[in-house]
């Protein structure tokens, strides 16, 4: 038998349904993101704050289940007709200079002994929340844009890419062996993408999915989880990572609907993910936040604004400059600040890198709170650019 903490699970749930309520009070004065106020009340809820919950492997589970959810909607809403070409060709060389950069920029910090690890640090300034960006993109109706397509092609590469090189260099299994595993994974994920697509057109399997979005049995809701599920555990049980499982299921539900996406559908979709199993994944990352780290290493506060400058660098940086032959300038710099938005592959990869030994437990504070302010900040000043952009009539 597993033993639930019903008091903290209660609580998770209780405070995210607070903060989508005051996230929804300030909707209309302050586009707030609410994975913020989640993130927030985990930290005020959690074992150094309030004690009025903690992680226990039951509710870690659950968690997982949410970082999964989050990262099928990353997979889900790439439309790869919409950014091939230039769009993935851009998006492809911002993140190869922003590696460049972040590998750089790594071993500086390493030399100064600011940091243990350039391989770590550097692959989580080199990252991007596109997931965490989806709601809020939703939001702002920018997801069907032209300025959307450039930023969910730069955001599915910053966010793919590092997926890759966790799941190739951080696992204890060693590179070659992850390679192969990986290969396997990506095999076994094409022949399931290929019987989808295959499935999905006009038919009684058509039909059967009409039908089922109206009846008590959910079946494409269902079939959608267990995609997300299924391939999670599978990449899990090859000791790759869940991250990867739940892209791989949003890219394969998305080429299976072949245009054939039904409002509906991800209306119910994005009900079961967001109402429950995401909201859960950020609340536990703020219980799990070491603000103890923060507190009684002074330095560390200092390295926090050190890291939130290198996001935008890493990230913004590279998206500013070479879209300057395919966007205006407002455009660019509402780019560089969404690309240089991050936070759940920062959360994992420190995670993994403190486990190991590779990173300090002050420096993975620094960074996740970094990553928590970028959260906060970033898409703010990015919607503002967008809005002002609009108002002078520039293309969408």
């Amino acid at each position: 038998m597993v033993e639930v903490d019903a008091g903290s699970f209660l609580a998770i749930v209780a405070v995210a349904t607070l903060a989508a309520t005051a996230a929804g009070l300030v909707a209309g004065r302050l586009a707030l993101p609410v994975v913020v106020l989640e993130l927030v009340a985990g930290i005020v809820i959690g074992p150094q704050v309030l004690e009025l919950a903690e992680p226990d492997a039951f509710i870690e589970f659950f968690s997982s289940l949410g970082l999964g959810m989050l990262f099928f909607f990353a997979g889900y809403e790439i439309d790869f007709e919409r950014i091939l070409g230039v769009p993935l060709r851009l998006a492809l060389l911002g993140w190869a200079v922003s590696l460049a950069l972040a590998y750089a920029l790594g071993g500086l910090l390493v030399a100064t002994g600011l940091v243990l690890s350039t391989l770590f640090v550097g692959t989580a300034l080199a990252t991007t929340a596109i997931g965490t960006l989806i709601p809020i993109l939703s939001d702002a109706d920018e997801l069907r844009s032209r300025f959307g397509t450039y930023l969910l092609a730069a955001g599915a590469v910053g966010e793919f890419g590092p997926i890759m090189l966790t799941t190739l260099l951080f696992s204890t299994q060693g590179a070659g062996s992850n390679a192969l595993l990986l290969l396997a994974f990506l095999a076994l994920a094409v022949v399931a993408a290929v019987t989808a697509v295959r499935g999905a057109g006009p038919g009684p399997g058509s039909d059967l999915f009409e039908r089922g979005l109206e009846t008590s049995g959910q079946l494409p809701v269902r079939a959608s989880v267990l995609a997300v599920f299924g391939l999670g555990t599978l990449a899990a049980s090859l000791g790759l990572d869940l991250l990867l499982g739940g892209f791989v299921a949003g890219v394969i539900t998305r080429l299976a609907l072949k245009g054939r996406e039904v409002p509906v559908f991800e209306s119910k979709l994005k009900a079961v993910a967001y109402g429950f199993f995401i909201p859960f994944f950020f609340v536990v990352s703020g219980l799990q936040f070491d603000l103890r780290a923060l507190t009684d290493h002074p330095a560390s506060l200092l390295e926090l604004p050190l890291f939130l400058a290198l996001f935008f660098v890493v990230r913004g940086a590279p998206a500013f400059l070479l879209y300057r032959r395919r966007l205006e300038l407002r455009e660019r710099a509402a780019l560089a600040f969404f690309s240089a938005t991050e936070l759940p592959l920062v959360v994992a990869i420190t995670t993994i890198a403190v486990g190991e030994g590779h990173m300090r437990s002050s420096t993975a504070a620094s960074l996740v709170g970094a990553a928590i302010l970028s959260t906060a900040i970033f898409p703010l000043v990015a919607l503002r650019l967008r809005a002002g952009d609009q108002a002078l009539g520039s293309p969408a």
